[in-house]
C-alpha cells in the first residue's frame, strides 16, 4: 500500500502505522488488483484517473450476485431447512445497487417461491444485519409458520480510493469484502443456534458526521474519523441500561458479547468502556484478524465465531452490537441453544 498511495514520506509513515496496529492479518476481496503480482492497473493507478462509479458498480453486479447466491445456497445446505420452507427473503448490503436486485438472483437460483415476500435494507451501513434480524424476528411473531432468510453481501473495497487522505487511508485500512446469513424461525432448532430475546437501538447526540458513506463520481465515499472510537465510548454505557432492563439483566449476566469488529481501536475502547476481561472479544477480534471489517456482514460472522466454540453452559446470554453511520448503536439479546 506504501507503494500504491503516492503521497509523501509522512504519508507512507502513516500507512505503515495504521496497518501494522490493525489486528488484521488477512482479508478478501473481488478485486484482483489487490493481489502482489497485479498490475494495479484499476484501483491503484494514484497518479490518474480512478474508476468511475458506474465501473465499480458494475464489479457490485457481477461479484456481488455470486456471493448473494453462494451464501443463500450454503444456508440451505447447511441447514434443516429446504428451499420451499422460506417464506421471506432480506437482503442487506451499503455498498452497490442494481435492480432486478440480488433478491431476485436468489430466488432464481434456489428456486424458491415466486410469491415469496422479499425486502432490501439498503445503505444503513456496518450495523444493518441487526435490523434484519430485528425485521425477522418480528415477522415470526406475527406468523408462527414462516421461516426468514437473511442475506448480507457487502464489497467494500470496490471503493477503494487511492488518494493520502486520512479517511481514505483509514477505511483502506479495514475494509474487507464478505458475505453472510442467517435464517430465522420459530421452528425448534436442531443444532446450536440462537434464540431471539430482544433489540436495543440508539444514536448518539454527537459523531453524525465522523462516519458517513455517500455516493461520488468515482465510488463511495466514506467519512471515517479517528474519533469513532471514542464517541462511541461516551454513549455505550447509557446504552446498554435499556437494553439490559426489560430483561432484569445487568452487564456482569451476559456471557458473550459480539461486538461489531468495525477496527481494533473501536474493540479496545468497548473493551476498557465496560471493564471486560481480556479474552471476551476474542471471537470479534479473530473475525477481524481473519477476515477484516466487511460492514453489515461481520456480525453475523462474529455470531457464527461463538457457535463453533464449545461453551460449557447449556446455555449463554449473549449480546451483539453494531455500530454505523449516525452514529447508531444497534444490539440483539440473544440466548444460544443446543438442539
Amino acid at each position: 500500500m506504501k507503494n500504491i498511495v503516492q503521497g509523501s514520506d509522512r504519508d507512507k509513515r502513516i500507512i505503515h502505522h495504521l496497518y501494522s496496529r490493525s489486528g488484521i492479518e488477512k482479508r478478501y476481496s473481488v478485486v484482483d488488483d489487490f493481489q502482489s503480482d497485479s498490475s494495479h492497473s484499476l484501483f491503484f493507478n494514484g497518479q490518474g484517473s480512478s474508476p468511475g462509479t458506474r465501473s465499480r458498480n458494475d464489479t457490485y453486479i457481477r461479484e456481488g450476485r455470486k456471493l448473494f447466491i453462494r451464501t443463500a445456497r450454503e444456508l440451505i445446505d447447511n441447514s434443516v431447512f429446504r428451499a420451499e420452507d422460506i417464506t421471506h427473503l432480506i437482503t442487506v448490503s451499503c455498498t452497490g445497487f442494481y435492480a432486478p436486485g440480488p433478491d431476485i438472483d436468489i430466488i432464481k437460483s434456489l428456486a424458491l417461491s415466486p410469491s415469496i415476500e422479499r425486502y432490501h435494507l439498503g445503505f444503513m451501513g456496518c450495523y444493518a444485519s441487526i435490523p434484519a434480524l430485528k425485521l425477522a424476528d418480528q415477522i415470526c411473531r406475527s406468523n408462527p409458520e414462516a421461516s426468514v432468510m437473511i442475506v448480507s453481501v457487502e464489497l467494500c473495497t470496490i471503493h477503494f480510493q487511492a488518494h493520502p487522505r486520512m479517511d481514505n487511508l483509514l477505511s483502506a485500512s479495514v475494509f474487507a469484502d464478505g458475505g453472510a446469513g442467517a435464517i430465522v424461525s420459530s421452528r425448534k432448532p436442531e443444532n446450536h443456534a440462537y434464540q431471539i430475546d430482544g433489540f436495543a437501538s440508539s444514536i448518539t447526540e454527537k459523531g453524525a458526521g465522523d462516519m458517513a458513506w455517500s455516493i461520488g463520481d468515482n465510488g463511495f465515499n466514506m467519512v471515517l474519523s479517528n474519533y469513532i472510537p471514542e464517541l462511541l465510548s461516551k454513549g455505550l454505557e447509557s446504552f446498554l441500561k435499556p437494553v439490559l432492563k426489560p430483561f432484569g439483566l445487568n452487564q456482569d449476566q451476559i456471557d458473550l458479547w459480539a461486538v461489531h469488529p468495525g477496527g481494533r481501536a473501536i474493540l479496545d475502547k468497548v473493551e476498557k468502556t465496560l471493564s471486560l476481561s481480556d479474552d471476551t472479544l476474542s471471537a470479534s477480534r479473530k473475525v477481524l484478524s481473519d477476515f477484516g471489517n466487511m460492514s453489515s456482514a461481520t456480525i453475523l460472522f462474529v455470531l457464527k465465531e461463538f457457535l463453533n466454540r464449545s461453551h460449557s453452559k447449556p446455555k449463554n446470554q449473549t449480546l451483539a452490537m453494531a455500530f454505523g453511520p449516525g452514529l447508531t448503536l444497534e444490539a440483539a439479546l440473544l440466548t444460544t441453544t443446543i438442539g
